[in-house]
């Protein structure tokens, strides 16, 4: 089954509360969360006290997505403050550090799950995989909201679907960027099945039916 999670990056940061309600009752799956450091990616976002008070106004999963440089440092953090799914770049650090981080974050009980790029190929996530309970593929450069979907990236979701269903078919695919009700057919099709959007969610005068959309 396709799931939705609505990006808080697109919600209106003076009444996040308001907005983690309005993902509620669109009938969303859970609540996409993006960490920004600044040195990864070049924006800054929210960190572990917003999660924390997130935490605290829904009962919705949070998916919380680690856009930070070594993000090793800050998993138990996260997943203390309330992290369900948590979210690190293959890109962000050497791969002993990454296997280390999945295995930290999976033996706090919460849900691992490695990031790519675009520019990052789908056998980069080859060591990763057993360790995963999502891989997500980015259809936009990371850093910022309201970029253009990256279609060429069908092929490589395809390609990670095929891996997975090989040695993980437990896992879940997600895709951010981009995600709409025009470009999330393509996504299905080659095997995503958590879809994250954040302006095309906020922007919907109907939000319920957007999701369901998504969902189709």
């Amino acid at each position: 089954m396709v799931m939705v999670s609505p990006s808080i990056l697109a919600a209106d940061f003076a009444n996040l509360e308001r907005d983690i309600h309005v993902i509620e009752q669109s009938h969303a799956d859970m609540v996409h969360v993006d960490v920004m450091d600044g040195c990864f990616v070049p924006n800054i976002s929210v960190g572990l006290p917003v999660v924390a008070a997130l935490r605290k106004v829904t009962s919705l999963p949070l998916d919380v997505h680690l856009m930070i440089d070594r993000p090793i440092r800050y998993a138990e953090g996260f997943v203390k403050a309330g992290a369900d799914w948590l979210t690190i770049h293959i890109e962000a650090d050497q791969p002993q550090n990454n296997l280390a981080c999945l295995e930290k974050i999976r033996a706090l009980g919460c849900r691992a799950a490695i990031s790519l790029k675009p520019g990052t190929p789908a056998e980069a996530a080859i060591p990763y995989l057993p360790l995963c309970d999502m891989i997500l593929v980015m259809t936009v450069e990371p850093g910022f909201g309201g970029q253009t979907f990256m279609a060429d990236m069908m092929p490589k979701i395809r390609a990670l679907r095929r891996m997975l269903d090989e040695t993980n078919p437990g896992c879940r695919i997600q895709v951010d960027g981009g995600v709409d009700e025009h470009t999330c057919a393509q996504c299905r099709e080659s095997g995503a099945d958590i879809l994250v959007a954040g302006s095309a969610f906020f922007k919907a005068r109907d939000k319920a039916a957007f999701v369901a959309a998504l969902k189709a």
